[in-house]
């Protein structure tokens, strides 16, 4: 394998994008990702369809939403902290098939239906679906970082995911509406059994023993390391406050469409779609420039997603809404994989579970905060502000922390079992475009 250059500035020379297929494991990795996808939208529509029908709440759906995100971000690093002690070839297939049970005690409670039970099923079901992304991560940079094939790994990962949130949805509607929502949710569980079985058959995964302790040692382990690691501190810091500003958008752009562009719900339906497009775009670029520099890519996409809701707040018509959430989602599409790799080469690898964690739970969290603030600047204002609002957000944080972030990356021969971003005079500000999982709002897992 071909080593990078230690000349400062310079790019290290990337594998062939297939390369990682070559091994058997991230081909199972990579599998049970694009499957988990599919039962995650299978999830999130089924769930959403049994609470509003039964009843016919937009708060009962709004406390869905609420479990499957605020709740399982509390407990997720604890959850991974103890699941991060045994090797990943059992931890793994345990969490998917906790995952099984759970949709499948939510398949029997279609027929004995309460809202706290489901709730607390999905909020279960949340938790399991961020430790089990947490540690998969975790595996996947342990066996490909290595060999220099994180990126081009990751930018796989990428693609399936984006592939799996433009197909997932539409065959989780047509199952609903074929089989029904009980039969929706058995389905569900059985792909994530599906899931348990092809890790459980892949054989030994690399595993990052973990300092002894108890588990409420090593939480406490996890959160002293991200703080003592400036730069990986601040990232997850601008992460959080992005993810604000990019969900506050998302609870009024069917107002947005339908009110003040004067289109139809096919209008909405298309606006998301073109959105979707820009994702699958931008992973494609992403993968495309494997030799750019994480640092460029995390920049540029993220004035890219800032520019999108700006051209959002000013366009007249559909047509150029279209336009403009192909540009916020191409760079949306990029941003969030090159957030991942960078936060991943940014972590020792006894760490990456734990890390991987607090990003996951950071995702989970923060969104409802920007909901809240959208919802509250649409109602009292418009719309369009909300766009505005969001879009010169994205913007600031740029603005903000690009003298905070830039100039001080390590070269690799001072970073010990730990790889940083590379270049050493890059702005870098990122953004968390999304979470993902078992989310109760479709719309935002769309744009992870």
């Amino acid at each position: 394998m071909q080593k990078c250059s230690n000349t400062p500035g310079h790019p290290m020379p990337s594998p062939r994008l297939t390369a990682p297929f070559r091994r058997p494991l991230f081909r199972r990795l990579a599998a049970s990702y694009a499957i988990n996808e599919l039962g995650d939208w299978m999830g999130i529509i089924a769930l959403s369809v049994l609470v509003f029908d039964r009843t016919g709440s937009a708060l009962a759906t709004a406390a869905l939403f609420l479990g499957t995100r605020f709740l399982p971000a509390l407990f997720a690093p604890i959850l991974v902290a103890q699941a991060e002690k045994p090797p990943p070839r059992y931890a793994l297939p345990m969490i998917y098939c906790g995952e099984a049970a759970a949709f499948a005690a939510l398949a029997l409670l279609v027929d004995n239906f309460t809202l706290a039970g489901v709730v607390a099923l999905a909020a279960a079901d949340g938790a399991l679906a961020l430790a089990g992304r947490s540690l998969t991560r975790a595996v996947v940079a342990a066996s490909l970082e290595p060999s220099g094939e994180l990126r081009a790994g990751n930018a796989l990962l990428n693609v399936a995911f984006t592939g799996g949130a433009a197909i997932g949805p539409a065959l989780a509607g047509l199952a609903v509406a074929g089989f029904g929502v009980q039969s929706a949710l058995l389905l569900d569980a059985v792909s994530f059994y599906v899931v348990a079985w092809i890790l459980f058959t892949a054989g030994a995964m690399p595993h990052a023993e973990p300092e002894p302790g108890r588990t409420r040692d090593r939480v406490r382990a996890g959160i002293e390391y991200v703080r003592s690691q400036t730069l990986l501190r601040r990232l997850l810091t601008a992460q959080g406050l992005a993810f604000v500003f990019f969900a506050a958008v998302l609870p009024v752009e069917v107002v947005y469409v339908k009110e003040t562009l004067g289109s139809s719900d096919t209008g909405y339906g298309v606006m998301l779609a073109s959105w979707g497009v820009g994702m699958l775009l931008g992973s494609i670029l992403f993968a495309r420039l494997r030799q750019a520099r994480l640092a460029t890519l995390l920049f540029f996409s993220t004035l890219a997603v800032g520019a999108g809701y700006l051209g959002l707040a000013v366009a007249p018509t559909l047509a150029v809404a279209c336009a403009a959430s192909v540009l916020g989602g191409a760079g949306n599409g990029v941003q969030w994989v090159a957030a991942i790799s960078a936060v991943q080469e940014l972590t020792a690898e006894t760490m990456q579970a734990r890390v991987m964690s607090v990003l996951e739970s950071i995702g989970a969290a923060m969104p409802g905060v920007g909901f809240a603030v959208g919802g509250i600047i649409a109602a009292a204002l418009s719309p369009r502000l909300t766009f505005l609002v969001a879009g010169a957000g994205v913007v600031a944080i740029v603005v903000v922390m690009a003298p905070l972030l830039g100039g001080n990356w390590l070269q690799d021969d001072e970073r010990p079992r730990k790889s940083l971003l590379d270049g050493r005079d890059d702005i870098v500000v990122e953004l968390i475009p999304g979470s993902a999982g078992t989310t109760g709002n479709p719309d935002l897992e769309e744009r992870r």
